[in-house]
């Protein structure tokens, strides 16, 4: 899971008054080292501290992987360049992060405890890939990240790296220096780069699937974040507004309508999360366990997994028969695991998305759903596949596939096992 930037107490490579020090550049390799670049305090100071060690052209790169507006795009690029770079690429993994990854935890309903959607962290084997394949085309002499010692990124990261890229050398300075956000901030304003700092007090993660906020209220678990660290849904519970009925539709598994509107998938969650969390939709924190084995918290919001994860459940419940649902269910949380653990690359999660594949088969249909403050409710669906309607027997009312002696029958063969078990214990039967 995401959490709070924690730095740990273990020795920095730093002068006596707590400041970075300037090492000595190595000797001078013209090929560049390629940056995943988020435009964050920690990617922020990696710049021109890279480019200030290694005496190399940095080159930076961010990976669209949803909830960026151009806007945001513009302000990535010219941080980057006020920085020092000397090269920015922006690259659009939208589209592959659907395709790769969120169609298969939407196809297997995952959620993580019970209750987090994997919001960040599946999305970074993908941002992994496309930086390692910008720094091939680069001729890069590393690739760097600005994950620290204490979370799952940097782990995610490498792993990735390392599988997928093993030729390229991989630097980590904001771990490897075991470096505090002061010294950062500190390292930066000393070369009159205007940071916004006030925004350091949380770590904000924003994707197409959601956003992780980490903050001092998530390193213990007495409290929530404040109002004002929301992102996707703040204000949601003070601004008052009508209920809202929509209609998802659903093809084979993935999300194809909003509202009888045909929508490519991102597009259809991108304006999925914007209707959810004005009404506070898909709000949460997760208390689980990281990589490192330790119990990690981090305060969520998934506004449109948590509706299509919902939805998507409903319409498998309707086409799916108990045995298909019960097997699915049990590979799928393997899947979520993997996935949230850095294993994306692992041979048996490919396995486990044929599986997947094979089950939706049959899972199409549309899905009514009322949207309320701080809720949503599924009023009802429909299928072409529905198995409620191939049986002419209606729940508590008709039998319709049997007569009263073969459910006489039935209930006696279907207590036997209880009945015999009871005998050999000694009891009346």
């Amino acid at each position: 899971m995401s959490s709070a930037k924690k730095r740990n107490g273990s020795a920095r490579r730093a002068a006596p008054n707590g400041r970075v020090r300037a090492a000595a550049p190595a000797a001078t390799d013209n090929r560049p080292i390629v940056l995943a670049f988020s435009g964050g305090l920690d990617t922020s100071f990696c710049v021109p501290f890279l480019r200030d060690r290694y005496a190399a052209p940095i080159v930076t790169v961010t990976v669209d992987t949803g909830g960026m507006a151009d806007a945001d795009r513009r302000r990535i690029a010219e941080r980057a360049k006020a920085l020092g770079a000397a090269e920015h690429h922006l690259v659009d993994g939208r589209a592959a992060y659907f395709d790769e990854t969120l169609r298969f935890l939407i196809m297997g309903n995952v959620l993580r405890g019970h209750v987090y959607p994997l919001c960040v962290g599946a999305e970074r084997t993908l941002q992994a890939r496309l930086v390692a394949e910008t720094a091939r085309k680069l001729r890069a002499r590393a690739v760097a990240h600005g994950s620290t010692a204490a979370g799952n990124d940097q782990v995610r990261f490498e792993v990735a790296l390392r599988t997928l890229a093993p030729g390229l050398e991989i630097l980590a300075p904001i771990r490897d220096e075991a470096l505090s956000r002061e010294q950062e901030i500190e390292y930066l304003r000393a070369r009159h780069f205007d940071f916004p700092f006030e925004r350091a007090a949380y770590s904000i993660n924003l994707g197409l699937w959601g956003c992780t906020i980490g903050g001092k209220e998530t390193t213990d678990t007495l409290e929530t974040i404040p109002e004002n660290a929301w992102v996707l849904t703040r204000a949601a519970f003070t601004t008052p507004r009508p209920s809202a009925l929509h209609r998802l539709s659903f093809e084979r598994g993935v999300p194809v309508a909003l509202d009888g509107k045909r929508l490519a998938p991102v597009a259809l969650i991108e304006r999925l999360n914007a209707l959810a969390a004005a009404f506070g939709v898909g709000r949460g924190i997760h208390l689980g366990d990281t990589i490192f084995g330790l119990k990690g918290r981090v305060a969520f919001e998934a506004p449109a997994a948590a509706v299509l994860l919902a939805a998507h459940r409903e319409i498998e419940k309707l086409t799916l028969t108990a045995k298909q649902q019960r097997v699915k269910d049990l590979v799928a949380a393997t899947y979520g695991d993997l996935v949230h653990e850095a294993l994306f690359v692992e041979p048996a999660c490919r396995d486990i998305e044929a599986l997947l594949l094979s089950s939706q088969a049959r899972v199409s249909g549309e899905v009514k759903l009322r949207l309320s403050m701080g809720s949503f409710f599924i009023e009802g669906l429909s299928s072409p596949h529905s198995l409620r309607s191939a049986s002419k027997g209606v729940y508590g009312e008709a039998a319709g596939e049997w007569t009263a002696a073969d459910a006489r029958g039935f209930s006696r063969l279907w207590a036997l096992p209880s009945m015999l078990y009871r005998r050999a214990q000694g009891a009346n039967a």
